[in-house]
């Protein structure tokens, strides 16, 4: 049988989840903090869906917990701050059906600290997904030592009726993408300092002479300066002064209208 899925969140990457888990599996539950951002997440949900050729009523929006009855799998998508996800999986674990299993889309976090957090281990799993979900095809998947084989062939199978590719990886700190590519984005911070370059100018060269998608300063600003700090202190980066400098400004990208770019 099909999961029966719950997103906890109203951020980008809940609404992108929601969206896709009810387009794709035909219905889903999105569980927001406040009456102000379960609109918010209606607007954004709405279009996301639309754009997928689904029906924008196949997600439920609410602020009401008593929605995760009867959710099979629910899925927590907040700020990555093990206390505030620690605490929200802890009352998910009171919320919940006995028998869900409880999910994290951290990018960076112990997936064991928060399946611990959870209180149900054995029913636990890191869904690491990718902004903008409708268009990122990898879910990387993080489990605790006490995951059941069911816990892990359920979350594969979510994965496939996703539209997604599940791909196992270790519970190390940012897993395997975010490891490999934080030092990067911040090293293109130091470079773009050391040689005195605007941000362009060192996109540009990604862009063109890597066949990169997206510049690594660019990619920062998408991230958000918040987050990419976050994940690049749980990977061991060095954070680059620059950087710090925008954060402690309040420049965090694109959700800020200014990062190293400005945004209209």
């Amino acid at each position: 049988m099909p999961e029966t899925v719950a997103v906890v969140g109203s951020g980008a990457i809940a609404c992108g989840l929601a969206s896709v888990a009810a387009a794709k599996l035909g219905e889903a539950v999105l569980v927001a903090r406040s009456d102000a951002s379960a609109e918010r997440a209606r607007a954004q949900t709405a279009k996301a869906i639309g754009r997928m050729e689904g029906d924008p009523d196949s997600l439920t929006i609410t602020t009401d917990h008593a929605a995760l009855a009867g959710r099979s799998y629910v899925i927590e998508a907040i700020v990555e701050e093990l206390g505030a996800k620690g605490d929200l999986l802890a009352r998910l674990h009171a919320d919940a059906d006995a028998d869900a299993i409880l999910a994290s889309t951290t990018s960076s976090l112990s997936v064991s600290q928060l399946a611990e957090a959870s209180g149900r281990a054995d029913r636990f799993a890191g869904l690491h997904v990718f902004n903008p979900v409708p268009r990122m095809e990898l879910i990387e998947l993080a489990y605790p030592d006490a995951a059941t084989d069911d816990v892990r062939q359920r979350t594969k199978a979510l994965c496939d009726a996703l539209g997604k590719t599940g791909v196992d990886v270790a519970d190390k700190p940012g897993f395997v993408v975010n490891r490999l590519l934080f030092p990067y984005l911040f090293d293109a911070v130091r470079v773009m300092e050391d040689q005195g370059l605007e941000p362009e100018a060192v996109d540009t060269c990604m862009k063109l002479g890597a066949g990169h998608p997206m510049g690594p300063l660019a990619l920062l600003d998408f991230v958000g300066m918040d987050v990419s700090i976050a994940i690049g202190e749980q990977v061991g980066v060095d954070i680059p002064q620059a950087a710090r400098d925008l954060l402690d400004a309040g420049h965090l990208g694109r959700k800020s209208g200014k990062g190293f770019y400005e945004y209209g």
